[in-house]
């Protein structure tokens, strides 16, 4: 078990490097170069345009802070990484891009996270592929790194491009091309999210829950 956790702290660190040199997969990466990022393990939480991936998150943090509306509210990518503390610790969060803020209130969590994204994207329906860095420091979960992406969609809707659903297809592609773990909220057709992976050309292994 230790030597599993000393694995994620050093993918946790390097995926926090990566993003810092400007290497997030994609347009992100030197385009002669293979990106270190798409190289590293990571579980992609995936799904169509308001699924539940925000519940699955909270529910397994234990606190609301993503943002929530309608339509396309996932416009970058999430990299949140969980850190087991002692019990009776308070928990906090902390941003890449705010190394020197510690958030105890999470509120203020999601409005920086809704900040942060209009930060790259303006308040428009545009995506992004840089990701938003998030650490949870709780004694309430457990190490582990999960990755939010942008809701999968086959129509553009007012305000976004007509290569809105090429651009997140592309984009979910980069984190599931090596593994992918589908979290399949139970209250949903499985005939549905079966259609979704040949949709999509998803054709590694998956997990449905």
């Amino acid at each position: 078990m230790a030597t599993m956790e000393n694995v994620i702290v050093l993918v946790n660190r390097i995926q926090r490097a990566c993003t810092v040199l400007g290497d997030h997969g994609g347009d992100g990466a030197a385009a002669s170069l293979p990106a270190l990022w798409e190289a590293l393990p990571s579980v992609a939480v995936v799904g169509g345009q308001s699924s539940g991936k925000s519940s699955v998150l909270e529910s397994i943090v234990g606190r609301d802070f993503l943002p929530r509306g309608s339509g396309i509210v996932t416009r970058r990518p999430l990299v949140l990484q969980l850190h087991k503390t002692e019990v009776g610790e308070q928990e906090y969060a902390e941003f890449l891009h705010a190394p020197r803020r510690r958030f105890t209130d999470f509120a203020l969590v999601r409005m920086e996270i809704e900040d942060e994204t209009d930060r790259l994207t303006g308040r428009s329906k545009q995506i992004s592929p840089v990701p938003i860095h998030l650490s949870i420091y709780s004694p309430n979960v457990v190490n582990l790194t999960l990755i939010d992406l942008p809701g999968l969609t086959k129509v553009a809707t007012e305000g976004q491009p007509e290569s809105i659903a090429q651009d997140i297809e592309n984009m979910v592609r980069l984190y599931v091309e090596k593994v992918l773990l589908l979290l399949q909220w139970g209250a949903l057709d499985i005939h549905k999210m079966c259609m979704l992976i040949f949709t999509y050309g998803l054709t590694r292994s998956y997990l449905l829950l």
